[in-house]
């Protein structure tokens, strides 16, 4: 499936994530959005064609949100979360279809209440090394619990930090450098085992 994407950055964004950057770069992770060469590589891995429940980590100001509505089925459900008030409240005036949630470490929960049972993908734009490792091993715990069997989680980070505790949680782990993007970045493509 080729993927196409057009929706550029626009100055507010980038201005909004740099300000939400300043308020709690822990949180955020970065000075500017995810570029477009990331967010396509951020989409390849996932089978859009069957997809009917995709989960996104750390939505920001929706850069990978816009290319997950784009690509996603008409009848497949996006779960979002985003813990910045303020972005997410944003988000949910943009995509009012997506349902938008708070915290990652309620994604089992939210899908169970949902009726959405597991997930195909999830897609994680959170900054896991600037989490505390008992965050991370949470997080981790629940994405691997809310994925199908075959699902498959794609990740991007600005380090190879998280590749040991990726491949302790999962058997089948590759990573892509992206270099198109302030700073480079990895992409960790993890899929859960069949059966």
């Amino acid at each position: 499936m080729m993927i196409h994407c057009h929706q550029p950055v626009s100055l507010k964004e980038r201005l909004m994530f740099f300000y939400n950057f300043l308020q709690a770069p822990g949180q955020v992770g970065s000075i500017t959005p995810s570029s477009h060469a990331l967010a396509k590589q951020m989409m390849k891995p996932i089978d859009w064609d069957k997809a009917q429940t995709i989960v996104e980590l750390g939505a920001g100001t929706g850069i990978f949100t816009k290319w997950i509505e784009e690509l996603k089925r008409t009848d497949a459900t996006l779960v979002s979360f985003e813990k910045e008030t303020s972005m997410r409240k944003r988000l949910e005036l943009q995509f009012p279809d997506t349902l938008f949630h708070e915290d990652a470490v309620e994604l089992v929960r939210v899908l169970n209440e949902a009726g959405l049972g597991k997930a195909d993908g999830i897609i994680s734009g959170l900054p896991f090394a600037n989490f505390p490792q008992a965050l991370r091993d949470q997080i981790m715990e629940q994405v691997y619990a809310a994925l199908k069997p075959g699902g498959v989680f794609v990740a991007f980070q600005y380090s190879l930090q998280m590749k040991k505790q990726l491949k302790d949680v999962f058997t089948d782990v590759s990573v892509k450098l992206v270099p198109f993007n302030v700073p480079p970045a990895f992409v960790y493509v993890c899929r859960k085992e069949i059966g």
